[in-house]
């Protein structure tokens, strides 16, 4: 599997916001914009990496 790397400037206001959408966002709503199970477990899990990244710059919402 290849990786890639991405850099991204938010302003905070935009990294508070973002950091609360992934936070929100569930498995229906990931599942209805997904062709099928295995895209949607694959959007999950590049979620899952935004919401890590986020909080390792403290953007952790509780």
């Amino acid at each position: 599997m290849n990786t890639l790397t991405l850099e991204l400037e938010l302003t905070e206001q935009e990294a508070l916001a973002l950091a609360q959408f992934v936070k929100r966002i569930g498995w229906q709503e990931i599942r209805i914009n997904a062709v099928d199970d295995d895209e949607a477990y694959r959007m999950r899990d590049a979620i899952a990496h935004v919401r890590s990244a986020l909080s390792r710059q403290g953007f952790s919402p509780r």
